[in-house]
């Protein structure tokens, strides 16, 4: 299990994007952290993997010091070396039962073209394999479907249950509620840099609700005040 005990970061001294935020992800479970853009998702997520050092707050796995080490993640915009192909990227992956083609046959790639010619969504695809040839105990995925077309966001949700089957802990971000409800066991709502609530599935509407309840009311608020 994952426990985050009051994590606070901040870019600058003016404000924190993570304010004494606590989360436990538990093993077997596929998490969801949902907000708006901006509400701190890629932060908390860029702190987890250790890209951003608290300024404050635990972050542990299994009661030990969370490391580098035992995370996969899958950034949002994937930058890939220059001239090298998809196969030769995936060979810089260290895991020698993973075979590249049999997995590979799951999407279809042209493995010997050069990655900087595949679309964003091919990209994402071969970032997605590279994640699970390292097979880490902890898979975190910022936005995983976004730019992908309707069969592959389906491979990758039918991949992502067997691996949390296989004792994964698993966190995915999203801006869109519904492309979390479909494959997350419990869904966690970002806002000023704290989770103010969480939610298993059998609540998941109640927590929709809730949340167009909130950006409604914030919005009409907005509105108001611009036509006083």
């Amino acid at each position: 299990m994952i426990s985050v005990k009051d994590l606070c970061f901040a870019y600058s001294s003016d404000k924190l994007i993570l304010d004494h935020l606590n989360l436990e992800l538990k093993e077997n479970q596929i998490h969801g952290i949902v907000g708006l853009n901006g509400a701190g998702k890629t932060t908390f997520l860029h702190t987890l993997f250790g890209l951003n050092k608290p300024l404050e707050g635990k972050l542990l796995f299994n009661g030990e010091p969370l490391t580098k080490k035992q995370i996969a993640y899958l950034v949002t915009e994937n930058y890939f070396y220059a001239n090298i192909t998809a196969r030769e990227y995936l060979e810089l992956v260290k895991n020698t039962d993973f075979n590249i083609e049999e997995w590979n046959a799951l999407f279809g790639l042209p493995l010997d073209d050069l990655i900087e010619n595949y679309s964003t969504g091919m990209k994402k695809k071969i970032a997605f394999l590279a994640m699970l040839k390292q097979d880490k105990a902890i898979m975190i995925l910022d936005e995983p479907f976004n730019g992908l077309d309707l069969e592959s966001s389906r491979i990758i949700r039918s991949l992502l249950l067997k691996l949390k089957e296989k004792g994964k802990t698993i966190l995915l971000t999203s801006h869109v509620l519904e492309t979390l409800t479909n494959v997350c066991d419990k869904l966690h709502h970002l806002e000023n840099g704290q989770i103010n609530y969480s939610c298993e599935k059998e609540d998941f509407d109640v927590f929709e609700q809730k949340i167009y309840q909130t950006i409604e009311k914030r919005n009409q608020q907005k509105i108001e005040e611009l036509l006083d």
